[in-house]
């Protein structure tokens, strides 16, 4: 939920006794879709930023954060990808990661809420550079139909880039989209998806992950954490989980000599982000 103080914005998190705010100079806009209330302020230090339903979704600051984390790992972990597929993503950040890739010959975007991109393209114009490239597609609808839908084997990555899970992404955090994700992909394929804040999620949130992607049938589920300022607790994860594939090695040689420009991942992030804090690997009940 948030709390309007004159000249902030506040997201409290009631559960957790904690919140956290930024100064804004103004609402830039404020609808309500068929879905949700979208709203964008102008910040005094963040840059523009977007919140959905009263939650932080993204800041022009620290965007790069998570938009990197949720993309690159994967990619440069799958041995060529070529079809990537992002449920979610209104906001086309991760589609501009992904694009940044020359191997990958199309990806889709899957957003349910065609709004959330529409007001992108205007006020984060740099997240949306590369919605106009050849190999973009958009399908506005529901993401867990179009996977259920989607071919057998015609998927190498699949990029679950979606909000908390209640209300209509809880759909996405369940064994069953785990499932019609594993048959969508061809063999050597991965699934990547968002797994909130490590601090407060890992005995509940990202071990039910790791369950249900397992039982799915994925392999070698793996969880990255990684900060993200305007996030519960500051710090956030995804997690990766393959097809007959196991994640623990990269295609590391690649990732150090990538043709395009990041801010925070490289080979050395990525390696790094492999090894988990001790408590995480007792919740998680890993070796």
């Amino acid at each position: 939920m948030s709390e309007q103080i004159p000249g902030w914005f506040t997201e409290i998190f009631q559960d957790q006794g904690t919140g956290f705010s930024l100064k804004v100079k103004s609402k830039l806009h404020e609808e309500q879709s068929q879905y949700q209330k979208i709203e964008i302020f102008e910040t005094e230090t963040f840059g523009n930023l977007m919140v959905l339903d009263g939650c932080v979704m993204l800041t022009d600051r620290d965007n790069f954060l998570y938009h990197e984390m949720m993309t690159h790992p994967a990619l440069f972990t799958h041995h060529a990808p070529k079809k990537v597929v992002i449920v979610g993503g209104g906001d086309c950040g991760t589609l501009k990661e992904v694009l940044k890739h020359p191997g990958v010959e199309e990806a889709w975007q899957v957003e349910i809420d065609e709004r959330v991109t529409r007001v992108a393209e205007k006020y984060f114009p740099d997240l949306c550079t590369a919605n106009n490239d050849p190999r973009a597609n958009f399908f506005f609808g529901d993401g867990i139909k179009w996977i259920a839908d989607a071919p057998l084997e015609s998927i190498d990555l699949i990029i679950v880039d979606s909000t908390d899970p209640v209300g209509p992404a809880e759909g996405l955090f369940a064994v069953d989209f785990y499932r019609n994700c594993f048959m969508a992909l061809r063999e050597g394929g991965m699934i990547v998806q968002q797994t909130e804040s490590p601090l407060l999620h890992t005995s509940s949130i990202i071990k039910k992950v790791h369950d249900d992607m397992r039982q799915a049938g994925f392999d070698g589920v793996r969880t990255l954490p990684f900060p993200q300022p305007v996030y519960p607790t500051g710090w956030w994860s995804c997690t990766m989980a393959g097809k007959g594939k196991k994640l623990e090695f990269f295609r590391e040689e690649d990732a150090a000599e990538r043709p395009f420009v990041t801010r925070y991942y490289n080979a050395e992030v990525h390696k790094a982000a492999l090894a988990l804090p001790e408590f995480m690997k007792n919740e998680l009940d890993l070796d």
